[in-house]
């Protein structure tokens, strides 16, 4: 059976976007254009995941999502806001959503974090992921704070970035075009080697020192963080 989902997001353009590529993928998609109609379709029917942009008329995604979670309604939530601050973040994982997306945000992101959220079946409605994890590795999303081995590790925000999607692909090849919509924006030159300028500072940070490597270059292909087998 496929899975259901609620998008609340007033831009066309962008719900378009979202919509068009998860029925793509399977899913049946509901659409509301504001919050009040969001939260009419939510506490109406049962959703596997909602997206909800925190940004709407009338009713704000804030609202929308503490009047979802005092109806009682667990399906896992997830944020998407053109606030990006650390401050703004925190707020959205702490007034009970699954997850934070910031825009511009590449489809392939999205669509891996929606089927994460759905695996768990909604029994994190009540608590919010705040902690990425690869082996040692550890990032706790609420604090912006990164450690590996116990040890702490300074990172500069564009590799913080950079180390939170990786985090959020463990195990999988991520290409530099991925990288380059997901952590950079839409708009850079492919030919680039701004990630690869990036992955080294950050390979020297959270590998260098450590009993075993974590991030890997995959050729040909891009990048991978995880524990060689």
């Amino acid at each position: 059976m496929a899975n259901r989902i609620l998008l609340i997001e007033d831009d066309r353009s962008t719900a378009d976007y979202i919509a068009n590529g998860l029925r793509e993928e399977g899913f049946l998609i509901d659409h509301a254009a504001n919050g009040r109609d969001g939260l009419f379709h939510a506490t109406d029917g049962t959703y596997d995941c909602i997206i909800l942009d925190r940004m709407l008329p009338g009713m704000d995604g804030m609202s929308v999502l503490a009047a979802i979670r005092a109806a009682g309604i667990e399906s896992p939530v997830l944020i998407l806001s053109a606030l990006s601050s650390p401050e703004d973040r925190v707020a959205g994982l702490t007034s009970g959503s699954d997850d934070y997306l910031t825009k511009p945000f590449v489809f392939a992101e999205l669509l891996a974090r929606v089927r994460l959220l759905i695996r768990r079946g909604g029994t994190t409605g009540n608590a919010p992921q705040t902690k990425l994890v690869c082996d040692d590795l550890e990032m706790d999303l609420l604090a912006h704070r990164v450690r590996r081995a116990g040890k702490p590790i300074d990172l500069q925000p564009r590799e913080y970035r950079l180390l939170e999607y990786l985090l959020q692909h463990v195990d999988q090849v991520v290409t530099r075009t991925m990288l380059l919509e997901g952590v950079w924006d839409f708009h850079f030159d492919p030919n680039t080697n701004v990630t690869d300028v990036h992955i080294s500072r950050l390979r020297k940070k959270i590998d260098e020192g450590f009993a075993r490597p974590l991030l890997h270059t995959v050729r040909g292909s891009g990048y991978k963080l995880g524990v060689e087998k």
